[in-house]
């Protein structure tokens, strides 16, 4: 292994973007890191020989400061770390779950919390790095049938640009990614019809370039469906609400 070979630490990594991002990354040379619960499938995609698995629940807050600790033993140092880890239930989405929307907090914000904590010193010691977190267009507007997903990934959009401030400081980059219809176990549970949807190797593409050869701040994909969900997040709320109980009317 070359001393100059990059380092990432993916979450969320056993299927979808995740996975597809680790082994993109793999492909352009780096050595990369995966986390995921499922550890049988994280063990089929470390076969790759830049690819080594640390089987992770990213809601067990001391479980995650131990496995960035074996990372750091093993991988010696970390340029990129990608939080992705995040769940969905459409099902449970259409009704007030105070127990679903706990979980999905628990999973899709509080998961990366507990990911940025275990990591933060590293990375304001070292003064250089960069973190990513994975949020989602959903997050732009309150949408229909959204009841947990929906602001989970609001808080996550949220947190990246409070936290860009005090990281700045430390010469260490935050950066947001906000995919729109992605196909993935998760968005194969959607019972309605999903425009521009994309694979993951399209969405890998897209984060490995806007985190590899671009400074952006958001990576948003594909273009056609984040215009229209930038443009949501710009319309007065008469005019939103009104556009919005009308397409659900349909």
């Amino acid at each position: 292994m070359s001393e100059n070979q990059k380092k990432i630490w993916v979450t969320g990594a056993s299927t979808g973007i995740g996975k597809a991002v680790a082994e993109k990354f793999s492909k352009e040379g780096w050595k990369v890191a995966i986390s995921a619960r499922r550890e049988e499938l994280l063990k089929s995609i470390a076969q790759d020989n830049n690819i080594f698995d640390y089987p992770l629940d990213v809601t067990d807050e001391n479980k995650v400061q131990e496995v960035f600790k074996k990372i750091l033993n093993d991988f010696k140092n970390i340029d990129l770390c990608i939080f992705n880890a995040g769940t969905y239930e459409p099902k449970l989405e259409k009704q007030i779950s105070q127990e679903q929307i706990r979980k999905t907090m628990e999973v899709n914000f509080f998961g990366v919390v507990n990911c940025i904590k275990a990591v933060e010193k590293y990375f304001k010691n070292s003064k250089k790095g960069h973190i990513s977190i994975v949020s989602s267009i959903a997050g732009y507007r309150g949408l229909p049938n959204s009841s947990g997903y929906g602001p989970s990934k609001a808080a996550l959009s949220n947190l990246a640009e409070s936290l860009y401030f005090d990281f700045k400081k430390h010469n260490v980059k935050i950066s947001l990614i906000s995919p729109g219809f992605i196909k993935t176990p998760m968005t194969d549970k959607n019972k309605f019809s999903m425009p521009f949807i994309r694979s993951p190797e399209f969405a890998a593409k897209k984060i490995y370039n806007g985190l590899v050869k671009s400074s952006a701040f958001e990576i948003t994909f594909p273009k056609q469906l984040t215009v229209i969900f930038k443009l949501f997040k710009v319309l007065p709320n008469r005019i939103y609400l009104f556009l919005i109980n009308k397409l659900v009317k349909r």
